[in-house]
Formats: C-alpha cells, structure tokens, sequence
C-alpha cells in the first residue's frame, strides 16, 4: 500500500510544479526568462522523472 501512496504524492508533486512553472512563464516579461524557465522545466530533475 505504501507503494500506491508514494506513487500519488509523486505524481500530486509533479501536477504541482507544472502548475508553478505554467503560471510562472505566463508571468515572464523578458525572452531570456522564459527560456530559463522552459529549460529547466526541460530538465529531467526538476520534473522528478
């Protein structure tokens, strides 16, 4: 069962930090943040893939 519950609170972290890194890009003002932004969004670790 713990299994299961560590499974949906990686996905429930992941759904969150898309939902963090959306809002953030739609804030961006400048080209060069967006692209940092979309970078790191990119990276493997950051998604917790």
């Amino acid at each position: 069962m713990s299994s299961v519950t560590t499974s949906w609170r990686e996905r429930r972290q992941v759904a969150r930090t898309r939902r963090a890194l959306d809002k953030a890009l739609s804030r961006t003002s400048s080209p060069a943040m967006r692209d940092e932004l979309l970078t790191m969004a990119n990276s493997s670790h950051f998604l917790g893939r």
